[in-house]
Order: structure tokens, then sequence, then C-alpha cells
């Protein structure tokens, strides 16, 4: 009878990834001890934290993968805790060897494309279209990470259906995993629907922790919901990620439009870039076809009209959104509608949003490219 080699039960557990870090449990030096005697495998694992709320789900995952093995009989998982050595070296690992956190979206060979989702005034479905774009993006392939940078007035995590709170691994927290996009939030951090009540220079260490002191990995894509307004988060969010780009979301009403160009117009003093607006609640299909525009018309396209003025470029509306209670459920329920296999009108909308975002390429600029000048 095959009895399985400790080398086949290693190579199994390298396919088993950390739920959380999303990265081999063999590449972060999880796997104490393999032992295997007559087809019976005992593996030991050293997890981050004693109260890891994935163990179940790690368990799990080394029996199906070691399970196949060849020869295998039964396996059995049994758990310890890093020592406070393993842990700092973990999270050096992480960091890309470097022992001190950085942003890494800021650094000059990163390709994260990054969107700040932002409007003039609260209500316009900023939120919304920051949860279903991500889903979308998420759903086509692309690793997307979200900052709910809404302080006050966050709600990602409901939408998202975000159950589980962060880990740490020393001063470095793990970010939640939702319908496979990182989620972080101050929501989080908080006890219910306990109100936030900050000034803006904790505003702006909490939002630097967020990107610097979270573990988000290799992103294709991060996008920022970021509070209405012109105030303390954009400001941080133009200094912290200065390549950051904006989407501006509003509806179809004047006065959102109005506001909504002060919050694009403020990348002219920062200089970041607007990329569009998006004009949510733009009419109500009705059954016979029409349209009925409950808030108006002309908001988008007057937002992006002035800012092209104001901001000298060209500045499209990328998307009109019609308004649909099947997209309020979504998120009032956790699950977005743009990542199910809806074919309404919204979900399509917003799907192509993402579909633009994703297919503009990852950036190149203050990246070395290996080239040296030659001398004649």
């Amino acid at each position: 009878m095959t009895v399985p080699s400790e080398d086949a039960v290693r190579e199994a557990l390298s396919t088993v990834l950390d739920p959380e870090i999303r990265r081999p449990i063999t590449d972060l030096d999880m796997v104490r001890s393999v032992e295997v005697a007559d087809g019976s495998v005992a593996v030991g694992i050293d997890l981050t934290t004693q109260g890891c709320p994935l163990r179940d789900t790690i368990s799990s995952d080394i029996e199906e993968a070691v399970g196949k093995v060849e020869g295998t009989k039964s396996v059995s998982v049994s758990f310890g805790v890093m020592s406070d050595e393993q842990r700092k070296a973990l999270q050096t690992k992480l960091r890309g060897g470097v022992p001190e956190a950085v942003i890494p979206f800021s650094q000059p060979g990163s390709l994260t494309r990054v969107y700040a989702i932002t409007s003039g005034k609260g209500g316009v479905g900023k939120s919304t279209m920051t949860a279903n774009l991500a889903l979308a993006m998420a759903k086509s392939g692309l690793r997307v990470g979200i900052v709910d940078a809404d302080i006050y007035g966050h709600s990602i995590p409901d939408m998202l259906g975000v159950t589980q709170p962060p880990t740490r691994v020393e001063d470095m927290i793990m970010p939640p995993v939702a319908q496979d996009i990182k989620v972080i939030s101050i929501g989080m951090f908080t006890q219910g629907n306990t109100p936030v009540v900050w000034r803006g220079p904790m505003m702006h260490r909490a939002l630097q922790q967020f990107l610097a002191d979270v573990y988000w990995g290799d992103l294709d894509a991060l996008l920022l919901d970021l509070p209405p307004g012109t105030g303390d988060v954009a400001i941080s969010v133009a200094q912290l990620l200065p390549n950051s780009e904006i989407v501006v979301v509003t509806t179809p009403q004047q006065a959102a439009a109005q506001v909504a160009e002060r919050a694009g117009a403020m990348a002219a003093q920062t200089n970041q870039k607007v990329i569009g607006v998006i004009e949510n609640m733009s009419h109500l299909e009705m059954p016979d076809g029409t349209k009925m525009e409950l808030f108006g018309s002309g908001g988008g396209e007057k937002v992006a009209s002035e800012l092209t003025k104001i901001l000298g470029y060209e500045i499209p509306v990328l998307a009109q959104v019609p308004l649909e209670q099947e997209l309020r459920e979504s998120g009032d329920v956790g699950k977005p509608l743009a990542g199910t296999d809806s074919e309404s009108p919204a979900a399509t909308t917003i799907r192509n949003v993402a579909n633009k975002l994703s297919h503009r390429a990852r950036g190149l600029a203050g990246r070395s490219l290996g080239l040296s000048p030659i001398n004649n």
C-alpha cells in the first residue's frame, strides 16, 4: 500500500491559502510540523492569534488538500500560536522585508490604481456605487480592496456583508475579506452603532493607518469611499495618495450637481485627476418603457461640463445609473447588485463603468524601468 511522503504532504499544504492574507500557509511559516504514520497524517499549525476566527476554515482546507494525497487515510490538524519572534518575522515578510510601515500605494513601484469615490453631498449613492464597482471588478478577476474613508458615515461593511473583525499580526492589521474584496472601516473598531466623534488630526491618523498598517497585498485596484464634501479626509487622501484618481457621484438634481462640482474642482488645488462623473438615480424606468426623471435631468452632464472648464481637460460622464429598488435592497442585505446575476439596467450600467476602470492600464509613473543612459 502506498504511504504518503512528507514532501507530498507539504506540497499539498502549499495549495492551502490563509483566508485573510491570501498566501499559502507554507509561505507564511505557519506549518509547524508534519507527521506521517501508516497513512495517518498529523499537521501542526501555528496561528497568528489565539482566537483566530477562521481556524475552522483553515482546518477544513488542510483536511481537504492533504486528503487528496495518495495513500492518505486520515488527516488531523492541531493548532498552536506563533511566538512573538515568529509574528515579527511574518510582519517583516509581509512588508517585503521592510520592518516599518509605509503606504504601498504611494510608492514609486506601485501599479495599483487608486480611485477616490466622492460627492458634494450625502444621499446621492456614493457608497452604493463604491461597493458595486468594487464587486464588479472583483467578479471580473481583479484583486480589489476598499477603504471606507467615510469616518462619520461608514456603511461599506454592511453593504458587503462583512461579519468578521480584523485581526492583528504585531502592529499589522489583516483586513476581513468579503466576496473576494479586502475591506477596512472604522466601523470594525467601534461597538455597535457608536458614533465617531473626532477632529481632523485623528481622522488623518486613522486614514494613514488604514493605508500603511493594513496588509493589502498586491491589489489591482483600491477604492476609497470618501465622505461628501471637501473636508479633512479629502485633503488627507490628496496628501497620502497623490496619485489617486477621483470619480464624482451626483444625482440629476441641480442642487446636488452644484455641490458635486465643488468636490471635483478641489482636484485643481490638490493636483489630482478627475476621471469621470457618475450620475446616480438618473431616472426610473416605467413598465411601458418610458423614463420618469424623479430628480430632474442634466445634473451629471452639468458637473462634467463645468469640471472640464475648471480643470482644463475632458471629464466624461461615465454612466447614468437608473433608480432601482433592487439596487437599494441588495446593498441592505450585503450583496451588491453588480456582483449578482442580475441583468437589470442598473447592474449592467455599473458593470460597464467597472469594466472601463478595470481596463485602464496600471500606472508606470515613477517606476524604475531598469534602463541606463548610453554615453556617446
